[in-house]
This record gives structure tokens, C-alpha cells and sequence, in this order.
């Protein structure tokens, strides 16, 4: 399974992969925006989105959008510090399929990820 981590931050896209690792997934790509991610997802699609919202050059939301307008239907989990209920909606209405709050724990990211894939019937 391909995981593609957009986030502006270095540190959590390592922290990411440290938990993906864990989880037995190795194939990963990244990209610091939304932009990068959409060149990226352009010569391949991954299996799975892990998408912070706050980014410069092009928001998660903005990216979240772009990848449904293109009738991409890849698990979205969206990563972000953003927390209030109205932010979540915005979030689940543009088609994320789950929502993890920053901090997060190893476990609570692997509960997300495994939820999301189950939910949408992906072998995990």
C-alpha cells in the first residue's frame, strides 16, 4: 500500500512514517504542500492520503477538494491541529474519510488509519 504524507512540517511527516513503519508500511512518498502533492499524485495515485489542513502554497482543504473534483476516491485522513466541530464537517463535506487532531498518539493514528480502511472495506 502506497501512503502519500502532505505536511509542511518535516517533523510530523517523520513522525508518520515512524508510525506507519510500525505498522508495516514502507511505501510512502511525501510532499510539503498542496501543490507538490497534487504534481505527485499526477504520475501516481496512492492508496491512502494522510493531509495536514495549514499549509503554505496550497491548504489541505484546497488539495482535499482538487482530489475529489478529479473523481480520485483514495482514503483521506486529514492531520491537523484544527479541532473545532465546524472545521471537522468542512472537512468531512470535502471528502475526508477521517480526522486525526495534532497532537496525536502512535496508537490513535493506527486506529484512524485501520477505521478508515476497514470502514471503506481496504485489507488492511
Amino acid at each position: 500500500m502506497k501512503i502519500m504524507l502532505v505536511d509542511d512540517s518535516r517533523t510530523i511527516r517523520n513522525i508518520e512514517k515512524n508510525v506507519l513503519a510500525q505498522l508495516g508500511y514502507t511505501d510512502i512518498c511525501e510532499a510539503g504542500d498542496g501543490v507538490e502533492a497534487l504534481k505527485l499524485t499526477a504520475s501516481q495515485i496512492p492508496d491512502l492520503f494522510l493531509v495536514d489542513w495549514n499549509m503554505p502554497n496550497m491548504d489541505g482543504l484546497t488539495l482535499i477538494k482538487n482530489i475529489r473534483a478529479q473523481n480520485i476516491q483514495v482514503p483521506i485522513i486529514m492531520v491537523t491541529t484544527e479541532a473545532e466541530k465546524s472545521r471537522v464537517i468542512e472537512a468531512l463535506k470535502a471528502g475526508v474519510n477521517n480526522y486525526v487532531v495534532k497532537p496525536f498518539t502512535a496508537e490513535t493514528l493506527s486506529d484512524k488509519i485501520h477505521q478508515t480502511l476497514a470502514k471503506l472495506g481496504v485489507a488492511v
